[in-house]
């Protein structure tokens, strides 16, 4: 009996320990002054901390993440390129407010447009864009929706491509933290994002980052930011160190000193706590396999996709790698081609699972090459010839 109370009471210890830990995470106060805001981890997606995330408000210049997106993904896809010429219009050229003081008629290039968009924050070269990839701004506004909705973002609607104050227009830091993960699958929008200062117009019109973190916070390399009356100060800050990036959503500050320091506060709490561990990285050799009726003998199986896992600082990972391939593999082979799985888990629950793939093609065997592998290993007795390889 004495058994079971001392049980009983370890248990109960045990029990509040696990929840004061629970409660201590999720009374951390970072000591924000914003309206709301959020801290994502990019690689998995997986939220830090948060504060009234879902809160459907204003985003003002923020928007322009959603505009930089579709703009990447055309040129991605090969829509577009970043040479192509883009001519100003008369309706691109009457946006106030941050410019790049574009000019009726003027041609810039997609790269240069780029520029002014992620650096000043150019609202005209916003529907300059617009209009040269969807024919008009309300047109790309459609876009930009549909993209929101494809993304999950369930408290984010647009009216405009820059974020001017107009009624029904509004995000959340949790929507805005998914724009901008999405955003930075394109790697080269860090050659604008990043930039501190540059110029334009064969160096008469000079370029000065908004983003001040850029300059004076280690690691950070984007993203935007945004103020009106009625959005106040917003910020979407990434910054990534250790192979670490992260995403700090910070709307509705009273000032812009307080959004950079919110944001600042939300990117250390991030980097002094959290590690991110590369399970596998796309492009590993995870084996040689032997593949019947080759004319290679062997194929590398390669990883298909990199994978993660975060970790709090201090505690293990507690991560299984299982490889299953296929057991016969024959010619013909593709490049790319699936030949199993890599089964990622901890503790005992699924994690992710990779395709594993032939790293190039093996062609089958033709007849005259089957016929001398035969003789060489009746003559010679070579040892890596079987009836089965044959």
């Amino acid at each position: 009996m004495k058994k079971i109370i001392c049980f009983f009471i370890c248990a109960c210890f045990m029990m509040q320990s696990v929840c004061v830990f629970a409660e201590g995470e999720q009374e951390t106060d970072l000591g924000l002054n914003a309206k709301s805001a959020i801290l994502m981890e990019d690689s998995t997606g997986k939220v830090l901390y948060e504060s009234n995330p879902d809160e459907r408000v204003p985003i003002a210049s923020v928007t322009k993440v959603m505009t930089m997106l579709l703009i990447m993904e055309a040129v991605d896809s090969g829509k577009i390129t970043l040479d192509d010429m883009v001519t100003v219009s008369e309706n691109a050229m009457s946006y106030g407010g941050s410019t790049m003081f574009l000019e009726a008629g003027e041609q810039l290039t997609v790269n240069d447009m780029m520029k002014g968009i992620a650096v000043a924050s150019a609202n005209d070269g916003c529907v300059a864009m617009a209009e040269h990839l969807a024919g008009s701004e309300s047109a790309f506004v459609d876009m930009m929706n549909a993209k929101a909705q494809e993304l999950g973002m369930e408290n984010t609607h647009f009216m405009n491509t820059n974020g001017l104050d107009e009624d029904d227009h509004y995000s959340s830091a949790r929507d805005v933290a998914i724009m901008s993960r999405e955003l930075i699958k394109h790697k080269t929008i860090f050659n604008y994002t990043s930039i501190w200062m540059d110029t334009l117009r064969g160096g008469k019109f000079q370029l000065a980052n908004t983003n001040k973190l850029i300059r004076f916070y280690e690691g950070a390399n984007g993203l935007k930011t945004g103020s009106t009356s009625k959005a106040l100060c917003c910020l979407s800050a990434t910054a990534k160190r250790n192979d670490m990036q992260l995403i700090a959503v910070v709307l509705g500050a009273p000032t812009s000193a307080e959004r950079f320091s919110s944001a600042k506060s939300l990117l250390d709490y991030g980097f002094a706590n959290y590690a991110v561990n590369t399970q596998v990285t796309a492009g590993d050799e995870i084996d040689r396999v032997h593949v019947e009726k080759g004319v290679d003998n062997e194929v590398s199986v390669v990883a298909a996709d990199t994978y993660s896992t975060l970790v709090k600082k201090g505690q293990e990972d507690n991560v299984t790698k299982e490889v299953i391939l296929d057991e016969q593999i024959t010619a013909p082979l593709e490049a790319g081609e699936k030949l199993g799985t890599m089964k990622i888990s901890r503790d005992g629950e699924t994690l992710a699972e990779i395709d594993l793939n032939a790293a190039n093609a093996v062609e089958k065997k033709g007849i005259g090459l089957i016929v001398k592998d035969f003789f060489r290993m009746i003559f010679y007795g070579d040892s890596t010839m079987t009836a089965e390889n044959l």
